[in-house]
């Protein structure tokens, strides 16, 4: 009896420590992707994920009208773009990205806490730094193993290196 309790214990512990585990950089078991194409997919889908977050938040609390401006077009692009990677994931069958990241969550709740230009200026910083990193990202996988991957990222680079220099624009603006 003594045995059976020590085993079930056991059996618990593994179960919590399994299910501990950050989902978002699981093993890739899928041999057809190779683990440059899974990161891409997987920060593809964070990084809009978090720009759209980001980009409600600055719909609904900031008063400048190119900001807000901004702030649409990258809600409709970067969900239109996500859709379409989430489709290549499944296809792919690579899980993750369904959630922001802990650096985005800090951001966005620092962001939260401001108003007016601090805000604008806050939410245009995280647009710029976001945008160079996604032109980095998206650079690297036009020449991805998998041809999906390829072309989406050549789709989307240039509409990527648009909000970048939009960015840009509205952070000079605004100093």
């Amino acid at each position: 009896m003594k045995r059976l309790i020590c085993f079930l214990c056991g059996v618990v512990v593994l179960f919590i420590a399994s299910s501990c585990v950050d989902k978002r950089h699981a093993k890739n078991y899928n041999q057809l992707i190779d683990e440059g194409s899974v990161t891409f997919i997987q920060q593809g889908l964070e990084a809009s994920q978090a720009e759209i977050n980001a980009s409600k938040l600055a719909v609904g609390r900031s008063g400048n009208s190119h900001l807000i401006s901004f702030a649409s077009k990258v809600i409709t692009d970067h969900a239109a773009a996500g859709d379409e990677l989430e489709k290549i994931a499944i296809n792919n069958k690579v899980r993750g990205g369904d959630s922001v990241s802990i650096t985005h969550q800090k951001a966005m709740a620092n962001m939260a806490t401001l108003k007016g230009a601090d805000f604008d200026k806050a939410y245009i910083q995280l647009m710029v730094a976001d945008h160079q990193n996604a032109v980095k990202l998206y650079t690297v996988a036009t020449n991805d193993r998998i041809e999906d991957i390829q072309r989406f990222a050549r789709k989307t680079l240039p509409v990527l290196k648009m909000h970048l220099d939009s960015a840009n624009t509205i952070y000079v603006g605004l100093k």
